[in-house]
């Protein structure tokens, strides 16, 4: 009997040995051939705050002069943009760049103004977006000068959007009124249209990820197509997953699994396809439909944009309006980045010139209708953007995110009982297409996150009892920082 135990236990130890073997060579990613960009303006975020500071001590009076001259200059050079065409690297843009940021520093002080300074970012997009109709996309200036505009814009109105008091500021933004005559519903208070394009963040730590992981980091980490029938006016969201590949969703099923912000982009009424169709929009939202519907569709974790053979998100409307005639992301999606791309490459990826969600706000063919953002789990977004911020960081300086070896075996376990639950069309632990390497540095990135996280928030805590005021998104970096640092965990 002790000698069938021990055969036994033999055979379960070689088992474990041979599961335990590497199956994955280190893979070396091929870059993008650009830059990344940076916004090294460290000393004016900190004096941006030091304003902020200083101008809550003013009187009501005083204030309220210094906001309405700075709403004045900043409104004539809005209006200039919005009147004459500009190349890109003219300096107006450089000067409403700036303005941007200076007058959201009176404003934070003197919270009545938000709604109006809100007003004229969304015209700022607008009108950037309209010169953009004209610019080279390939060209760095054009990029560079639309990301610091619209992204810029957007991350100072959110800066005033958490001082605020939270219950009477509105979680919807409108943008540019896009005329459609495709089928239509109310979503959250905007007329949206079949064919429309919806960008979003989820709230996982890979969310995060992928929402920063580029040249040009971002806010949005997942795309999806909206399908109206035609006949009974019922509404579809496709969309791929990680999970289970693409996969046609109600919109209550969309809303329900957890977004931070939503924004809704729409195929330009002017666009020159548009003259003689339409209706355009809703005949490529309705192939994707169909192709969701007819057949199984796998994730694509490499991110190929261009074999449509499998899908990651981005793809669902980038296939469907390049088979109605129109290519979106004007502006590729660039990860020259040795490190991210090290990280990302862990996970599956293998093109790092790709379509990335954030990057689709910038293609001067579509318009932004509305943006939706949650005041309440606004503030979650800009830590879990912080502390992948800060852990992207520690990647550019070679360090990798190590899964932990003994957990191999039983990840491959887990992969073929999920291979074996794919088969009968359904999902297990581990995704279809994700490796059990991968998904085991999936585990340890969430592990990391959640123990960074714990460290931040007690500095946040620590931070509003002494400042009495909600740290800006610098000082959460910084947080994120002193959090590897102090526990060593990169």
């Amino acid at each position: 009997m002790k000698r069938v135990v021990a055969i036994i236990l033999s055979v379960i130890l070689l088992l474990f040995v041979v599961l335990l073997i590497p199956a994955e060579p280190d893979y070396q990613p091929e870059l993008a051939g650009s830059k990344q960009f940076l916004w090294n303006r460290d000393s004016l975020w900190n004096s941006l705050e030091s304003l902020y500071v200083k101008n809550k001590t003013l009187s009501g009076s005083q204030l309220e002069e210094s906001v309405k001259q700075s709403l004045g200059e900043l409104e004539k050079d809005v209006l200039l943009i919005e009147k004459n065409p500009k190349l890109p690297g003219d300096g107006i843009f450089h000067r409403i760049e700036n303005k941007l940021f200076s007058t959201a520093a009176l404003i934070g002080a003197s919270q009545n103004y938000i709604p109006v300074f809100t007003n004229l970012f969304s015209r700022i997009r607008n009108a950037v977006k309209k010169q953009s109709e004209n610019w080279n996309m390939s060209d760095l200036t054009a990029r560079q000068t639309l990301y610091k505009l619209i992204y810029g814009g957007r991350a100072a109105v959110e800066e005033l959007i958490l001082q605020a008091d939270r219950n009477k500021i509105s979680p919807l933004i409108f943008g540019k009124t896009e005329i459609s005559i495709t089928p239509s519903i109310e979503l959250k208070g905007v007329r949206v249209h079949s064919g429309d394009i919806l960008i979003s963040r989820g709230g996982a730590p890979t969310s995060a990820l992928i929402a920063r992981g580029n040249d040009y980091p971002g806010n949005f980490s997942h795309v999806a197509l909206l399908y109206i029938d035609e006949k009974n006016n019922h509404p579809y969201i496709i969309e791929s997953h990680i999970e289970k590949g693409v996969a046609v969703s109600s919109i209550e099923e969309y809303l329900n699994d957890k977004k931070l912000r939503i924004m809704i982009l729409r195929l330009r009424a002017d666009h020159p396809v548009m003259i003689n169709d339409m209706m355009l929009p809703h005949r490529a939202a309705k192939l994707s439909y169909e192709r969701a519907i007819a057949s199984h569709i796998p994730y694509d974790f490499t991110m190929d944009f261009q074999d449509s053979t499998k899908l990651f998100c981005s793809e669902v409307a980038s296939w469907a309006y390049k088979k109605t005639g129109v290519n979106l992301w004007m502006g590729l999606s660039n990860i020259s980045s040795p490190g991210v791309a090290v990280w990302l490459a862990g996970f599956g990826v293998r093109h790092f010139v790709t379509q990335e969600p954030s990057d689709l706000e910038y293609d001067p063919q579509l318009s932004v209708v509305a943006e939706w953002r949650d005041p309440e789990t606004l503030f979650q977004d800009h830590i879990d953007n912080a502390i992948v911020e800060a852990m992207l960081e520690r990647a550019e300086e070679g360090k990798k995110l190590e899964h932990n070896w003994y957990l191999l075996p039983i990840a491959r376990i887990m992969k073929d009982y999920s291979s074996l639950l794919n088969l009968f069309g359904k999902v297990g632990p581990v995704p279809e297409g994700m490796s059990p390497e991968s998904a085991l540095r999936h585990k340890k990135l969430v592990e990391l996150h959640e123990k960074i996280k714990f460290s931040v928030d007690v500095k946040i805590k620590y931070f509003l009892e002494e400042m009495k005021y909600t740290p800006p998104y610098w000082k959460l970096v910084g947080f994120a920082r002193e959090s590897i640092e102090m526990n060593k965990l990169l």
